[in-house]
């Protein structure tokens, strides 16, 4: 494949869909490339030199157990696009496996930048990358003040006893990568299980909201929400404990984790949750046990990249220092439940 035509992109049967699903909408020959980034699903963007678009798919070699992603991922993007909360204009889902191999999605392509280091973000200085976080939590609770019912979502997940599940998932995932001994960890899930807090009511949750998985305009407000792949119907403060846990500074040099938490300006933990709290009007008082299961959660993940790594299951580099995380991942994890 040449540059313009990625593997996994077949243009000829994009363009030749998109004239059928949406004619005049593309007016020259379609060019595309692969957008780095992102955890599983394939994103690229494309362009027929006037207009661009994106188009998200499984990755290669894909099985059929999620491939259901896309069509949840437009799903909701369809649905909050006429809402205050800022998402990519959606074009077509396509479930035709025989157009490009898997099912996929086009949207359009949203100017701006996602910013993943503390180091991108130096040159905005403090008072930008302060408002530009700040800004970031005022956009959750634009998404968490949704009503799912108002926008077709009400079936869009299965809020009750959805924290006991997170949970017992993430165990399962646990056991499944445990490969050695990791102190605390098992003390850790226990105590989550043990001061299990009540929800409040369900909302629509991103799954994986921080500040790389948005981007920024040049006046440094959110031009789009990106990947949408854990999202669901649940409980709020969830999205609010992950965010407060990449607000924490790790304080490892070159850390393979990406974290803007060190960025001169980037507010605190507690100036997070109290914006949070204030422009939701949520209660926020177990807010430690939600960034707890955050840190347990990025333990297990961290874990299971670390187990992939010893068998030689994984490609590129910093791997190798994956493993090194994850006790620190438990130590936050118990220090900041003990806090609360």
């Amino acid at each position: 494949m040449t540059p313009d035509h990625p593997p996994g992109l077949d243009l000829d049967r994009l363009r030749g869909l998109l004239d059928a699903e949406r004619p005049g909408l593309v007016s020259g020959p379609l060019t595309g490339r692969l957008i780095e980034g992102g955890r599983s699903n394939l994103t690229y963007a494309v362009s027929d030199g006037a207009a661009k678009w994106v188009v998200r798919r499984p990755p290669l070699g894909h099985v059929l157990a999620t491939a259901h992603d896309m069509k949840r991922e437009h799903r909701v993007i369809s649905a909050l696009h006429p809402t205050a909360v800022p998402v990519p204009r959606p074009v077509l889902l396509c479930e035709d496996e025989s157009v490009l191999g898997a099912p996929f999605y086009v949207m359009d392509f949203v100017e701006g930048t996602p910013y993943r280091t503390a180091e991108q973000l130096a040159p905005l200085g403090p008072r930008r990358t302060r408002d530009a976080v700040l800004g970031l939590v005022d956009t959750l609770v634009e998404l968490h003040a949704v009503e799912p019912g108002e926008v077709g979502l009400a079936d869009f997940g299965r809020p009750e006893g959805f924290l006991d599940r997170q949970l017992r998932r993430w165990g399962k995932q646990l056991d499944a990568s445990r490969n050695r001994e990791l102190p605390g960890i098992d003390e850790l899930h226990a105590a989550l299980g043990r001061e299990l807090p009540a929800s409040p009511a369900p909302t629509v949750i991103h799954g994986d909201y921080r500040l790389d998985n948005v981007l920024l305009g040049d006046d440094d407000k959110i031009t789009a929400i990106l990947d949408w792949e854990m999202s669901t119907l649940g409980d709020p403060l969830t999205d609010l404990g992950l965010l407060v846990m990449y607000s924490v500074p790790l304080g490892l040099p070159d850390s393979p984790v990406s974290t803007t938490a060190t960025a001169a300006g980037h507010p605190a933990p507690a100036e997070i949750v109290e914006r949070y709290a204030t422009r939701s009007g949520r209660d926020v008082a177990a807010v430690s046990w939600y960034s707890a299961f955050a840190w347990f959660k990025l333990a297990v993940i961290l874990e299971g990249i670390h187990y992939r790594y010893t068998l030689g299951q994984t490609v590129g580099a910093g791997f190798d220092r994956i493993g090194e995380l994850v006790p620190v991942f438990i130590e936050h994890g118990l220090t900041t439940l003990q806090e609360g």
